[in-house]
């Protein structure tokens, strides 16, 4: 073959994902975001399976010890992870990281699930799995032989549903799909408390003013923001999709939706900012339980770009409220 038929770079995304000229995809095993784990024994963790036609996979974390504040059982935090659909793994150590926190810092059962990456497997795939690790819960809570590890620290009634970025894009639609008397049904006898959209994913045509002020040198510019949206959308389709807009001219009507609690966290400095104070002022100015959260001075994804610093520290503290003020349940 002659060099100039050779298959060439067309798409990168940060040093993990190649898309060649050929269509072919090239991943490195290694994650983007090589961080030492911080794990000081305090939580267990263990992994499982969720869907096995499609080789899914979650990562579970509880305390490891009880606390005289603890309840008989510790309510279930989901965390979708971030990537743009394109990248990431309940096992980077970003990822894990977090999720050693939020177990021990919300006292909860954490569940972190994978889902399938694009261009591979492009949209809606990644929110199909989404759902199909929160039915995994239920049929946990329902089968006579539950994972014991998972049954005797888990209370199904008690169950919150988080994402970073690509994740709180699937936190939305998640909302969406079990927010009506039959989407509830189909969870029994789980039973879902809240929501926790970190910086979610959205997009549209319409550029807005903190997408076209974002400076190329941010976390997420607006060249990464796009490509994302370029492998990980139906093919032919806009960024008006209602898997990415959710007020787009095909989207569905939001108001019907019984929404459950949401706290929807933004950085200032996000260039999904914009979009993200949209979604939830519209969301409360149809009445719906929602709280917007500003941090100050932060860009997308500070919390992971510096987990340790003050403005993470805050985010967790607010998280932990809200999980706290919408603990009523089984206990």
């Amino acid at each position: 073959m002659s060099s100039s038929s050779a298959a060439y770079e067309v798409e990168e995304c940060r040093g993990v994902l190649r898309v060649l000229s050929d269509g072919s995809v090239v991943r490195s095993t290694n994650p983007s975001f090589p961080v030492p784990v911080h794990d000081d024994g305090s939580v267990d963790w263990k992994d499982a399976q969720f869907d096995a036609a499609h080789d899914l996979h979650l990562r579970l974390y509880k305390p490891r010890h009880r606390l005289p504040s603890d309840g008989p059982k510790f309510p279930v935090f989901y965390y979708f992870h971030g990537g743009g659909f394109c990248i990431g793994s309940r096992t980077w150590p970003n990822c894990q990281n977090y999720c050693l926190r939020l177990a021990a810092e919300l006292r909860a059962v954490v569940v972190a699930p994978d889902y399938r990456l694009a261009p591979e497997h492009r949209l809606p795939a990644a929110i199909d799995d989404g759902a199909a690790a929160v039915k995994w819960l239920s049929r946990q809570a329902s089968s006579p032989y539950p994972d014991p590890w998972l049954a005797e620290a888990a209370d199904f009634g008690r169950v919150f549903i988080s994402g970073d970025s690509a994740g709180g894009n699937i936190a939305h639609h998640l909302a969406v799909r079990f927010g009506s008397a039959a989407g509830r049904a189909e969870l029994e006898p789980v039973r879902i408390r809240g929501f926790v959209l970190l910086m979610p994913f959205f997009g549209g045509t319409r550029r807005t003013t903190s997408e076209a002020e974002c400076p190329k040198d941010a976390f997420l510019n607006l060249e990464l923001n796009d490509r994302y949206w370029r492998l990980s959308l139906p093919r032919g389709a806009t960024t008006d999709h209602p898997v990415v807009n959710p007020f787009g001219p095909e989207s569905p009507e939001l108001q019907p939706v019984e929404f459950e609690p949401m706290l929807v966290v933004v950085g200032e400095r996000d260039l999904l900012r914009d979009r993200t104070a949209e979604y939830a002022n519209r969301l409360k100015e149809g009445g719906k339980p929602v709280k917007l959260a500003e941090f100050e001075g932060q860009q997308h994804g500070f919390f992971t770009i510096d987990p340790w610093s003050e403005p993470a520290n805050e985010l967790m503290r607010v998280i932990k409220r809200f999980v706290d003020g919408n603990r009523s349940g089984s206990n």
